[in-house]
């Protein structure tokens, strides 16, 4: 029992710390001066994937003989993969869940004067980012940049299939081209981070949580406010891993299945929840931009790290995770060429994370 309370503490700790992390790095985005989408693609991705990092850095150095090396290589594919199916099946639940509660609420006002606005912000395709997305009357998700959605994933898509290829063969000089992989973040964060363009602003945003009553919070209580919730954030989703170890055999699954199914969900918590609540603020741009960063992150720093220091030799599993990492992303650049990308489509891509479960029970 106290294992379940544990782990529902845990979540919500998540949540919680989540809300308050979105708040602090909307602001610390104003006060850095950086592009909007950058809110999303650098500062949230940064702050909740770079700790997954930290996880494949410290197996590599210090885990164990036998099973650091394994531990580091899961983690950094664990990463993608999750975040590439779940975290965009989730977006398009919560989108299908927003649109239809605001369906409702329109549906229930008394004034046709406010019915007929909610179904304008609705139906409507030139909103802006904090309006969030809406759907057209074909029922697909506007107000979001897809142009600039596909090109990061075909970006990811790139160099996630390069780092598989080298998982895949063995030669001396693998090692040394992890530093490849860091020279990537360093371009996507240049990129990213580039002032040419609009700015995030603070029009519109809710108070910093530490300092509700300004209308503009100090930097010092913004940076504050980052660096608590990323670590209630780290701390939280570590215990909640841990406390998955005892749900395993309690529940009789293998260790290679806690290990490879749900250890990765529980570390990839907070890119979840960013999702739902920028989703419910309305600020789906912001939440795809920040799946997508994330998951960059992941494969640049994450990857470069378990090259450079690991053999990087893959297995079954981790070879079944890759494909149905790459099968996901396709499958969301399909969706973007076709003119398909509606909110009941996305949620579809965790359908490969559901395929990847399967393929790794049957190959046990």
């Amino acid at each position: 029992m106290l294992h379940v309370v544990t782990l529902l503490a845990c979540a919500v700790t998540i949540y919680l710390a989540c809300e308050w992390f979105i708040n602090a790095i909307e602001w610390l985005g104003v006060e850095l001066k950086v592009g909007p989408l950058a809110v999303g693609t650098v500062l949230a991705a940064a702050g909740t994937a770079l700790p997954e990092s930290i996880v494949t850095l410290v197996a590599a150095l210090f885990g164990s003989p036998t099973r650091g090396d394994d531990i580091a290589v899961g983690a950094a594919m664990g990463g993608p993969l999750v975040v590439g199916t779940i975290a965009y099946g989730v977006t398009g639940a919560m989108l299908l869940w927003r649109g239809r509660r605001l369906r409702r609420g329109a549906a229930r006002a008394d004034a046709a004067h406010s019915a007929t606005g909610t179904a304008q912000h609705i139906c409507s395709g030139g909103q802006s980012l904090d309006q969030g997305a809406g759907v057209d009357a074909e029922g697909r998700i506007v107000g979001v940049d897809t142009a600039r959605l596909a090109r990061d994933q075909r970006w990811f898509l790139t160099i996630f299939i390069f780092q598989v290829a080298l998982g895949l063969v063995t030669f001396a000089l693998k090692p040394w081209l992890g530093l490849l992989f860091f020279a990537a973040f360093a371009l996507y964060i240049r990129r990213e981070m580039s002032p040419a363009g609009d700015q995030a602003s603070g029009q519109d945003l809710e108070p910093l949580k530490l300092q509700p009553r300004r209308a503009r919070p100090a930097r010092a209580a913004v940076v504050v406010q980052v660096l608590v919730t990323l670590a209630l954030i780290f701390g939280a989703s570590q215990l909640f891993v841990a406390q998955l170890e005892w749900a395993g055999p309690a529940l009789g699954l293998p260790a290679v299945v806690v290990a490879l199914l749900i250890s990765p969900v529980a570390t990839e918590l907070p890119e979840v929840m960013n999702a739902i609540i920028w989703v419910r603020q309305g600020k789906t741009q912001l939440a795809l931009a920040n799946i997508s960063g994330a998951m960059m992150i992941q494969a640049t720093v994450a990857s470069g790290i378990g090259i450079l220091l690991t053999p990087w030799r893959f297995d079954t599993p981790v070879v079944l995770a890759a494909v149905a990492t790459v099968m996901s992303v396709t499958y969301l650049l399909w969706l973007l060429s076709r003119g398909r990308f509606t909110p009941a489509r996305l949620s579809l891509a965790a359908g490969f994370y559901a395929l990847f479960a399967a393929a790794l029970l049957l190959t046990r």
